[in-house]
């Protein structure tokens, strides 16, 4: 498979992943992002054998673990939009991660969390309200 291939098949699966609300930036943009849309997005999450949502619950324990909010909120949004998982189970992940990693990292997402499956929400009664 030729790199620009790769870097297709990886972008698209990047924007599954995160629901359509991120998207790769143009080929050749920067070295890094060639190199993640290549290796994490072509290679590691378009294998079969755990689903994506196995794989975002392992990303969401270890993110939760070293305390990372801001990449928390991504990874909680998408696992929203994409329905791997419900906001009650997304709150208890935070729950687990709380026994697991210490409240005080938990403490530390679980606004994330009530954050987003409240824009979630609303998202969700706007997309019922308007008319089709």
């Amino acid at each position: 498979m030729s790199e620009d291939d790769r870097y297709e098949r990886g972008a698209k699966m990047l924007e599954k992943v995160y629901a359509g609300d991120v998207q790769a930036p143009p080929k050749g943009t920067m070295a890094f992002s060639d190199l993640m849309v290549e290796n994490l997005f072509a290679e590691v999450w378009t294998r079969d054998v755990l689903s994506i949502r196995d794989r975002r619950l392992i990303l969401l324990g270890v993110i939760g673990a070293l305390g990372e909010k801001d990449i928390f909120a991504i990874q909680a949004k998408a696992t929203l939009k994409n329905e791997e998982l419900t906001p009650e189970q997304l709150r208890e992940v935070v729950i687990v991660l709380a026994n697991y990693a210490g409240y005080p990292r938990a403490a530390g997402v679980l606004g994330v969390v009530e954050q987003k499956i409240a824009e979630f929400t609303r998202e969700q009664r706007t997309e019922t309200d308007s008319p089709s």
